[in-house]
């Protein structure tokens, strides 16, 4: 059997992207920051996102049905930070509006808006199906996680890049 040690060190190894789902209970809104989203299914379009049991972010989607994904953007480490804090004050801290009728953080790389299709008991933890009723994507790049360690994925080596002679005759003038 698989050691939790060696567990955590093959998966802290993997990148993921970096999200905070949201939902509104009432008036109050209510996210966390997951690093466990997945594309499930293109027809009918579903996702995937995991809780830990003890969630009070979890238990509140269970009771609304509805969820938001917010795709952070590569400067929004902090954020990821902050939501990922139990005791923060999240939503005060951070520039959001209601989008779909669900918490939506500003500046972030992606959106989506689910109705819960499924749970799935999953371990220690509880895997949300979500059925998305809209999406959205910005221009900027995404955050990952991996190896303890924020980043992106960087299309720099597409990039047109100038003749070497080119950089040369720059640095002549």
């Amino acid at each position: 059997m698989v050691t939790d040690r060696a567990f955590r060190s093959l998966m802290g190894g993997v990148c993921a992207p970096v999200t905070i789902v949201t939902t509104l209970d009432g008036d109050e809104p209510a996210g966390t920051t997951v690093s466990s989203f997945a594309s499930l299914s293109l027809r009918p379009p579903l996702v995937s996102v995991a809780f830990d049991r003890g969630s009070r972010v979890l238990s509140r989607i269970r009771s609304t049905g509805r969820f938001g994904v917010n795709i952070l953007s590569h400067g929004q480490g902090d954020t990821a930070l902050l939501f990922a804090s139990r005791d923060a004050d999240r939503f005060g801290a951070v520039r959001w509006h209601a989008d779909h009728g669900l918490p939506r953080l500003d500046e972030v790389a992606g959106w989506a808006v689910c109705e819960l299709h499924d749970t799935v008991d999953a371990g220690d933890h509880v895997l949300l199906v979500g059925l998305v009723t809209y999406a959205s994507r910005g221009d900027l790049p995404p955050l990952v996680y991996a190896d303890r360690t924020f980043g992106t994925h960087s299309r720099f080596a597409l990039r047109p890049r100038r003749s070497i002679t080119d950089q040369i005759a720059a640095f002549s003038r």
